[in-house]
Parts: structure tokens; sequence; C-alpha cells
């Protein structure tokens, strides 16, 4: 089986960093295929950046006919609709998969993002997927994108900050992690705080290989012929 793992934003080392944590959920025998827009913004943060880096990912994806399936790895789920349009196999965005498997473990849980201006985005697209009853809050760290890369204890209490206020004051029982760059937090956070902390990264290749393994495609009845 190979997935094709796609980060929409022109950064190598997040795509490094995606892949490392794909490989490590992914039977042995799985094959990943990560790669990174050749054209478009380094980091992907609100709505500009998710349009201006469609085009990137669409070719992206052209480049890689002969896969079984393939994720998306920006929480945003940026371009997931235009490339199911593109092909039939399973096609997963990392935040869509992260939210449903967040649901399938807890009651209610919150999302720890990047930027404030990201948070609209997220919150439209967990109303879309039905979920937005079972968020209880989506918090903004404030920190960019592109300072995950620079593994900053600073930033990485910020982080942890956020993630204390959502189990106390959100009543939160499980974490979402609102950014493809927070992928290797997961473990680490977990056993921290003792509560369920959810990585899209890993829930997205592990659902695309279930959906493969299921013989499911991506119907072409009507939205996405």
């Amino acid at each position: 089986m190979k997935i094709l793992v796609v980060n929409p934003n022109t950064t190598q080392s997040m795509t490094r960093k995606i892949e490392a944590v794909a490989r490590a959920a992914v039977h042995p025998e799985t094959e990943i295929i990560a790669t990174s827009s050749k054209d478009g913004p380094p980091s992907i943060q609100g709505f500009l950046d998710v349009s201006t880096c469609v085009p990137g990912l669409l070719a992206e994806v052209a480049r890689h006919p002969d896969v079984d399936a393939i994720v998306v790895a920006c929480f945003d789920d940026t371009g997931v609709d235009a490339v199911r349009c593109l092909t039939t196999a399973p096609v997963i965005g990392v935040g869509e998969a992260a939210y449903h498997a967040a649901a399938m473990i807890s009651p209610k849980f919150s999302v720890i993002t990047t930027m404030s201006r990201s948070l609209p985005g997220l919150e439209a697209n967990l109303m879309r997927y039905g979920l937005d009853r079972r968020c209880v809050r989506v918090r903004a760290t404030d920190v960019p994108v592109l300072k995950l890369e620079e593994m900053d204890p600073g930033t990485l209490d910020k982080i942890r900050a956020e993630v204390k206020c959502a189990i106390e004051q959100d009543r939160a029982e499980a974490i979402v992690l609102g950014c493809a760059g927070m992928s290797d937090l997961m473990t680490q956070l977990s056993r921290e705080f003792g509560v369920p902390v959810v990585d899209g990264v890993a829930c997205a290749v592990t659902f695309a290989e279930a959906l493969v393994k299921a013989n499911l495609s991506t119907s072409k009845s009507c939205s996405y012929a």
C-alpha cells in the first residue's frame, strides 16, 4: 500500500517531521511518500495562505497518480475537497481525522492551535463535520507555525499552558493538536497531562490504511465527479 502525504506548504523541515510521524504510525509494509508543495506559502496561517497553497497542492498530487490513498497534512484541511475531485483514492485531511478520532475516545475535546487568525477556519470546519458540539473550545497559542520548527523551550511552554487551561477550564477530556507542525509533541504531552493528545497526521495515515483495506474509494456520483 502506498500513501501519499502532502504538506501543502513549502517548509521542508516540517515535511520531514510529518514523514517521521507518519512512518511510525503505519504498518511496516505500508509505504509513505512524503512530499511538500513546490510552490506556495512557507506556512499556512489563515484564509489567504489556505487559498494560495491550493494550486501547489494539486500539482503535487498530480505527480503521484499511482498511490492508494492521500493525506493532506494541513490542519485546515486545505484543498481536501479539490483533491478528492482528482482521484478515486481515499483523501483525508489531518484536521478532519483528528477531530473524528477525538470524538471517538472522549465526550468533549479542545483544540490547541497556532495563530488566532486560524480560529474562524477551524471552527467552521468543526461545524461542517458536525463536531462543533463535541469541541468545547479552539485555543490559539499565537505561536507562528514556523516557530514550531525551532524547538524553542518557550514555545513548548506556551503550548503546555494552553493544554493546562483546556483541561482545567474547558474540562476537555482529550486534546487535539491543531497544527501538523505539532505532530511530534503528541506522546510527550499525553504522558505529561494524563489525557489523550490527538495528532492528526498519525490518525490520518492510519484511517487511510483502514479505508484502503476496506476497499473504499472516493465517491464520484456527484460532488467529487
